[in-house]
């Protein structure tokens, strides 16, 4: 359990008109520099008349959600001074970048990872001009901008992303900015329910601000038009109590900022103290705030006509082409002068030391909070030797055994061993049950705060399991608790983890842009188990039949992108083993969780792992350059290779064959593509140069015809994978559906075996004669014929 000590409360500060003051000249010092970077590439203090040669030529950039953001985190400023807590800022408002950079320059932030971002006129212009600039700062939050682990490209994520963050982090607050916008996407409205898994002994809090100005790019917000009072009612069955801020009087609004944050820090160590002094609440309801202000605050109330300030049209840039029109021009430099610039820096620039009497010092500062670059406090695992949970293979093929359960019980050994630290999770949506991984339940619990029924199982306030229906949330938490410095393991249902496609897309690109930021260190890295797969989804039918996911991996950078495909137990051991240990990479590791055939023992299963791919002699039959090669990648597709090759042995004895495995995915591809990839020698030492290659693989054939294109002769591999047939039928039938059962891969392999084609049509005909009878059988007795369901594996002499 983590180390939940009592938070000692500090005396709250009283409101009085000098803080005030503070607040209010910091707000107006970071609403001119958001808006300032909108706009100007020189003449960043206005110290001669603005001219359109100021203005930048490509105006790029959101003005709207600014001022709520510098509002939010000059408050927050004032609690952080007044509290000493640790506040990890999390902000869902995708494009609010310029205020964010605008309150990490005031603190110094910026000027300590980035030392030419100076307090003077010249740090100001770089500032301003480096904004949505080739090569500068995205109009969108992103891992350059320090003290952030919300990328700000895609909504939906922030929440989830927060109490992802402050799992087993009893000492951090994490305030999450939700805005309206955001707040109407799917993920964003499950994760609100995060607070039913927040256990405050173990774990920090959470304060959702919910930042409503009203409208999205082009109209009203959902939320923006209901009342105070459905606000409140929809929010209370949620869980939470709630305190509305409202208005667009600046000194109204900063007492009423004041006493919402703390009442919302007062409630929060409430809690906190009730359960880490051994007590609790059925349902702890935690607090967050409302935040009512006009979209655009501060900003031009019209232009041209038309109403900007407090609508849709303060989404973007509020005046459109400053530089081409005269009045556009005229009405730029009212808006920002307005913000006296001269009273907020003096004559070289710098910040006056009332601008930034509100900030907080050294690394209070959210812009410096150390969780935000958790890759500096990661620790890494203690992990169990895999050969205490080894299956032992004697002969190949001649074990049964189900993979997940044998990694269910190193998982098991993982949590015990980290019990102390506390640094490692698994997510799942509802799943941990069907996928056979029930061991780790003697180790550790479902989480799950709210109240508990006798009749319930495994569920416990601090549970280490994270089961939710929602595959977003699950990937959410579990990004936010790898950003933050722990070590987690994504399992779902194959064909339900394209769901968070979009969510995978987002962090590879954040893994990837990190790599190249100097300061960020290596985080663990983010691991999948796809469990009950493509191949063994013949009883719930088509629609869990989806092997996409692999594609979208294949996609991905591939200084980030791992795709493991383990042909048993021990396989899968070594590679969780190994993707455990990893730092910046998204692996994903498929395997069934059925009870299958093992083919190698614990040191072979190593061997082969570090290899990524190898031949598999005792498995191939002949000396000398074999007719064919039988290539495969993945559980199933290894079963039906090797029952393939034990079919060619006894009809076409001649036949010379190499049996190859892929555990690997990507070291097929040329190692010029990808640093997993076989060099060219060993590439052509397991699948020849010009010999015809039957590839059975897990997914979609095209991935595995995309890999090799750079590779010799790539035509002469045939992939025999998922082809879009599927139905409510039985595991062979799958196969045979898809042409990939181990007699369509023994007829594609002795018709194109050349020196014995004369052999072939006979042979074709007896296994085409099979399949028939196996396509009667299943439709008379619902299971799969006898010679399949028994069959196992033996070596002809």
């Amino acid at each position: 359990m983590a180390n939940a000590k009592k938070t000692a409360v500090r005396e709250m500060a009283p409101m009085t008109k000098a803080r005030i003051a503070q607040i209010q000249k910091y707000w107006t010092a970071a609403n001119f520099l958001g808006a300032a970077q909108l706009y100007l590439k020189d003449n960043p203090l206005l110290d001669e008349p603005l001219k359109p040669e100021h203005i930048k030529p490509r105006l790029l950039g959101h003005w709207g959600t600014q001022p709520g953001l510098n509002f939010i985190y000059a408050h927050l400023n004032r609690l952080i001074q007044d509290t000493e807590a640790s506040i990890l800022l999390v902000v869902g408002p995708g494009h609010g970048a310029p205020a964010i950079l605008a309150n990490f320059y005031l603190e110094g932030t910026l000027g300590i990872l980035e030392p030419e971002l100076t307090f003077d006129i010249d740090g100001l212009g770089k500032l301003m001009r480096r904004f949505s600039w080739p090569y500068g700062a995205p109009s969108h939050l992103y891992p350059g901008t320090p003290g952030m682990i919300q990328e700000g490209g895609e909504l939906g994520y922030s929440l989830a992303h927060a109490y992802g963050a402050v799992f087993d982090n009893p000492g951090l607050i994490s305030a999450c900015i939700v805005g309206d916008g955001e707040a109407e996407t799917g993920p964003l409205a499950t994760a609100w329910h995060s607070n039913k898994y927040l256990d405050p002994a173990g774990s920090g809090a959470v304060l959702p601000i919910l930042h409503l100005n009203g409208y999205k790019l082009g109209g009203p917000s959902l939320m923006g038009r209901m009342t105070d009072e459905e606000l409140f009612d929809l929010f209370h069955g949620y869980g939470y109590e709630v305190s509305l801020a409202g208005g667009d009087d600046p000194g109204q609004m900063h007492r009423l900022m004041w006493q919402a944050l703390d009442w919302a820090y007062g409630r929060i160590r409430h809690i906190q103290e009730v359960f880490r002094s051994g007590g609790g609440l059925e349902r702890p309801s935690w607090p967050m705030i409302i935040l009512r202000t006009p979209k655009g605050w501060t900003g031009p109330k019209e232009i041209d006509g038309l109403k900007v300030e407090g609508s849709f049209r303060s989404h973007q840039l509020p005046i459109p082409d400053p530089a081409g029109n005269p009045d556009h021009l005229r009405e730029l430099a009212r808006w920002l002068k307005s913000y006296r610039p001269e009273s907020l820096f003096d004559e070289q620039g710098r910040p006056l030391a009332a601008t930034t009497a509100i900030c907080p010092g050294a690394d209070l500062r959210m812009g410096m909070n150390k969780h935000a670059n958790g890759g500096g406090m990661l620790a890494p695992l203690k992990l169990p030797p895999c050969e205490d949970y080894a299956v032992q293979v004697g002969a190949p093929g001649h074990v049964q055994a189900g993979a997940t359960r044998q990694l269910a019980k190193c998982l098991r050994d993982v949590f015990r061993l980290n019990r102390e630290a506390a640094n490692f999770r698994f997510f799942c949506p509802d799943e941990i049950t069907s996928n056979r991984m029930q061991a780790i339940f003697e180790a550790t619990e479902r989480a799950f705060v709210w109240p508990i029924d006798a009749a319930d199982e495994h569920l416990a306030a601090g549970g280490r399991v994270m089961e939710i229906l929602s595959e977003h949330t699950c990937q959410g938490w579990l990004e936010g608790y790898l950003l933050t410095g722990r070590h987690g393991l994504f399992a779902c249902y194959e064909a339900f983890i394209p769901i968070v496609d979009s969510m995978l897309n987002q962090y590879a690109k954040w893994l990837k842009v990190a790599r190249e930021i100097p300061w960020r260190r290596p985080l663990a890295s983010l691991n999948y188990l796809l469990t009950s797969h493509v191949w063994r989804q013949d009883h719930n039918g088509y629609t869990h039949q989806v092997p996409s996911f692999i594609d979208n991996v294949v996609n991905k950078k591939s200084s980030v992108s791992r795709i493991y495909l383990p042909p048993d137990a021990n396989c899968v051991l070594a590679v969780t083993d190994h993707c455990l240990r990893s730092r910046d990479y998204v692996n994903l590791i498929i395997a069934s969780k059925h009870s299958a055939p093992q083919w190698l023992g614990m040191e072979a299963a190593r061997e082969h792992c570090n290899r990524g791919a190898s031949e598999w002699r005792w498995a191939g039959r002949g000396a000398g350059d074999p007719d064919v090669i039988l290539a495969c990648a993945g559980d199933i597709p290894t079963e039906e290779t090797l029952a393939a090759a034990w079919l060619l042995a006894r009809e076409i004895p001649e036949l010379r064959y190499r049996v190859v495995n892929i555990v690997d995915l990507f070291s097929i591809m040329s190692h010029r593509d990808h640093p997993h990839g076989l060099d060219d020698e060993s590439f052509i030492g397991l699948f020849g140069e010009n010999t015809p290659v039957i590839f059975a693989f897990h997914g979609y054939p095209r991935a595995v015809h995309e890999l090799i294109h750079h590779r010799p002769q790539p035509g002469r591999f045939h992939v025999h994978g998922y082809i879009e047939e599927g139905c409510t039928t039985t595991p062979f039938d799958m196969l045979a559906l898809n042409k990939m059962s181990r007699y369509h891969l023994a007829i594609d392999a002795a018709t194109r075996a050349e020196r014995l084609s004369s052999l072939a049509g006979d042979v074709v005909d007896n296994f085409q004669s099979r399949l028939r009878a196996h396509d009667s059988y299943i439709r008379e007795n619902d299971q799969d014929l006898p010679e399949v369901r028994r069959w196992k594996w033996s070596r002809l002499a």
